[in-house]
């Protein structure tokens, strides 16, 4: 039997064609011409981490000094803390505000009544709008001596003296850790909500008919079917390892815990705008981008090797 071959039909680009286009055109060039001068123009600056940056000579005008900014980088003790404090928290945030935002969508799912369902849904994303000056007030109030936590621990007798929270490294990433679930788990939970309703309602309807319970419904039909989207954000979380945050610990932190509270982002602002050495905080930067770029192409190899979903 001869199969008919079916030829694309090229379109030929065209003054005529463009003319009927313009808006479409004129609307690209526009976006093309923004990416251009807020995306990939601002990018020239990190040449001033190979130079001895000074704002009077300009980017051109510096002394180029090549790897010696990021040579004393990797000699500094303070630097070398920062990112392992950095890449601890990222991973701790990521574990858990995952984990969290999983469950809260699942548990949400089988919520059935509206009425109970979205003011709880509401509710959950309502902190995600406050700023952190906001939350890290409420946490102060929270684990100060005489806040709320300290006194339910004090009524309960699980200590003997109210805890100065703030003033013990071992507290401080799970602080942050709580801070970011607290704040952001509910907003989360929206995308794998969206997710959980794009499975066919048959599939649950086909399991009950055999018996299956909630548990196993749940694990052998939600939790497979929000799979795609699980492993998507996770890849796109993995590049944003090293961005931990710098609010929360900038506001959190204080002399005693500033062995754990410091990352690259506080050290880029330490070195950067207080010590005006913009080429060493150009630099710390850069590092913190291209270890951020290493991450996610490792991560998007496993995923394809190992899963169907990846990003590129």
């Amino acid at each position: 039997m001869a199969q008919t071959k079916v030829k694309e039909k090229k379109v030929k680009v065209t003054w005529k064609e463009i003319k009927k286009q313009k808006f479409l055109v004129i609307g690209t060039i526009f976006l093309v011409a923004y990416g251009i001068l807020f995306y990939y123009w601002p990018l020239t600056g990190w040449l001033m981490a190979f130079e001895n940056y000074k704002p009077k000579s300009g980017i051109l005008g510096s002394k180029f000094v090549g790897l010696d900014k990021f040579r004393f980088l990797f000699g500094d003790d303070v630097f070398i803390k920062a990112v392992r404090n950095t890449f601890a928290m990222g991973v701790i945030n990521i574990v858990t505000t995952t984990f969290m935002a999983v469950l809260t969508a699942v548990l949400l799912n089988e919520v059935k009544r509206a009425w109970i369902k979205k003011p709880i849904q509401t509710i959950s994303y309502l902190p995600h709008f406050l700023s952190w000056i906001v939350v890290t007030g409420i946490l102060h109030d929270s684990l100060s001596a005489s806040g709320i936590v300290n006194d339910l621990l004090l009524r309960f007798g699980f200590v003997n003296q109210a805890i100065n929270f703030f003033a013990f490294p071992k507290y401080f990433w799970w602080i942050v850790a709580f801070a970011q679930n607290w704040k952001e788990t509910g907003w989360n939970a929206i995308i794998y909500l969206a997710a959980i309703t794009a499975i066919d309602p048959a599939l649950y309807e086909a399991a009950s008919i055999d018996g299956a319970d909630r548990l196993q419904k749940i694990r052998y039909i939600t939790l497979p079917g929000i799979k795609p989207t699980f492993l998507v954000l996770l890849l796109m979380n993995v590049g944003n390892v090293l961005n931990a945050g710098f609010e929360v610990q900038y506001l959190l932190g204080n002399g005693l815990v500033q062995s754990v509270s410091q990352t690259i982002d506080i050290y880029v602002l330490k070195w950067g705008i207080s010590q005006n050495d913009y080429s060493l905080g150009t630099a710390a930067g850069l590092f913190k981008s291209l270890v951020s770029i290493a991450l996610v192409v490792i991560a998007n190899a496993f995923a394809r090797k190992y899963t169907e979903e990846r990003l590129f």
